[in-house]
């Protein structure tokens, strides 16, 4: 077995070894799960993404791991039991990353779904997702209670509301680790390698011609089977036997804190019915998402239009708060892929997941959502495995704790003690502390060697920021980071929740810079 950190940009394995079993081309979290579950199967495969890991739809996700609450109202029964599964199933092996969050649904007059509704929702939601759960279950509040909890709640019309129990996460840094675990479990993983072409015997894909973005080269990587794991580009590359899709742009907002508020809130556009987040994440607070359909990846940018409507929307809700255009702290877009159909809604086209062979040797999945990305990545798997002609050998994904991943059972007394490893070794703050632990579980251990190697870079990377300069060395040095871009959109969300300035930037690009050489 290979070792998960630092990951290995091994281009001579790509171009020089014999063919492999499988060649997964999409390093978001769906090609991750799909090249580790098959590796740990003992299949042998390569791993290649053209950007970054995560950079594409993978990174600009709500950041939650959750059954889908909405998809109850469209009766997706199936769906929301199967993602509440694997809500348990990621609190378990990686609960550094996974973490439960509180959401609030305030209920006003005449709303869509009234507090009958909603209870009797949250009910079923609690019983499809069985005993042992790592989050709380529903209650209901009084619209005194509710007022007292969260007083800049619009009070016209509010008659109460309930609340429920979802985890979150910090997406780029989960697929990450899983592209660690992939490593680890054998796969030969490199970033900034492009697939220009399908290789072809007769009608049967055969590999990939792929161009190398770092040194220009191209070359062939051969396989016996291929996974286009490659969300809204993989028509691009598919060509004309890519399957019929529905490619819909999903727009967050960066906005300040709110003040006081740990609860993230589930409300509903006055404009159109659909349903919304506002998120505490890392001191800021996300909103969205918008949902509209585009015919082109490259379309998926935020318009005027995305930032009016979810600011009137949160304006309904919370008029106290006062939000403008002008508090937007960043934002971004990302696009999904969703099985064609003839719904009109877009909320009510289905997220059913599907795993689909255009073509002999090609497994292309379709649909799907970040939360049960690992447990169709075991179907997609298993497509292979027809493809090859071999028996299916079982997963193992749902046991196997990710790299980094602290004992689920004793996490809180775990926690405890890194907080005070990390502050023992120049860490001023407990919240800075909390934070690099939370997103690096045990591996606070290599960044703890890198403050006894130079004590300081235990300094922010930017004034009032939880994350410090050892884990630019960290990204430079075992993460595969080969950009700016990379460090400070995915390793650290720093361009998500500010702009820093040209001084700021220079004197993070020197440290990277010195970091990498």
């Amino acid at each position: 077995m290979a070792a998960a950190y630092p990951l290995v940009r091994d281009i001579a394995a790509l171009r020089n070894g014999a063919p492999f079993d499988l060649l997964v081309i999409g390093g978001g979290i769906y090609g991750a799960w799909t090249a580790y579950d098959a590796a740990q199967r003992g299949l042998r495969v390569a791993l290649i993404e053209k950007n970054d890991w995560g950079s594409g739809t993978s990174s600009a996700s709500s950041k939650l791991i959750h059954g889908g609450l909405r998809y109850l109202e469209h009766f997706e029964f199936k769906l929301v039991r199967h993602a509440l599964a694997e809500r348990r199933v990621l609190t378990d092996i990686a609960p550094h990353l996974v973490r439960p969050l509180r959401f609030m649904v305030p209920v006003w007059k005449g709303a869509r779904a009234g507090r009958l509704k909603l209870t009797a929702g949250l009910m079923l939601y609690d019983l499809l997702a069985g005993r042992d759960q790592p989050v709380e279950p529903h209650r209901r509040y009084s619209r005194h209670a509710l007022l007292q909890r969260h007083a800049y709640l619009n009070d016209a019309g509010l008659q109460g509301g309930l609340s429920y129990g979802d985890c979150q996460e910090d997406d780029a840094r989960m697929t990450l680790a899983v592209v660690a675990a992939a490593q680890a479990a054998g796969v030969v993983v490199a970033n900034r390698i492009a697939a220009t072409s399908l290789l072809k015997t007769g009608k049967d894909v055969v590999g990939a011609s792929v161009r190398d973005s770092e040194s220009g080269q191209e070359f062939d990587i051969g396989a016996a089977s291929v996974v286009v794991a490659a969300g809204p580009w993989s028509h691009a590359l598919i060509g004309r036997e890519a399957p019929r899709v529905k490619l819909v742009k999903g727009v967050h907002l960066v906005m300040p804190p709110i003040p006081g508020c740990t609860d993230a809130f589930l409300l509903t556009a006055p404009q159109d019915g659909r349903v919304y987040f506002l998120i505490p994440w890392y001191g800021c607070t996300l909103l969205g998402t918008t949902e509209s359909e585009v015919g082109d990846p490259q379309q998926a940018i935020v318009k005027d239009d995305d930032v009016r409507y979810l600011l009137d929307a949160v304006r309904h809700a919370m008029p106290q708060l006062n939000w403008s255009s002008k508090d937007v702290l960043g934002s971004f877009a990302g696009v999904r892929t969703l099985q064609a159909d003839d719904q009109d809604s877009l909320s009510a086209v289905t997220r059913e997941f599907v795993v689909l062979r255009p073509a002999p040797g090609l497994v292309v999945p379709v649909g799907g959502k970040y939360t049960t990305a690992r447990v169709d990545a075991v179907d997609i798997v298993d497509a292979v495995y027809q493809v090859l002609g071999r028996s299916r050998v079982a997963s193992r994904t749902h046991e196997q704790p990710l790299p980094g991943a602290p004992p689920a059972q004793d996490f809180d007394a775990w926690l405890i003690g890194a907080i005070a490893r990390l502050r023992q070794h120049g860490v001023v703050d407990e919240p800075t502390a909390r934070q690099l632990a939370l997103r690096h579980g045990t591996r606070i251990e290599r960044l703890i060697e890198l403050l006894q190697e130079n004590p300081a870079w235990s300094g922010a990377v930017l004034p009032q920021s939880p994350f410090i300069d050892a884990e630019v060395v960290l990204a430079a040095r075992d993460e595969m980071t080969l950009s700016l871009d990379d460090l400070l959109r995915r390793r650290m969300p720093i361009t998500l929740l500010r702009t820093p300035s040209e001084a700021q930037q220079a004197r993070i690009a020197t440290l990277f810079a010195s970091a990498v050489s």
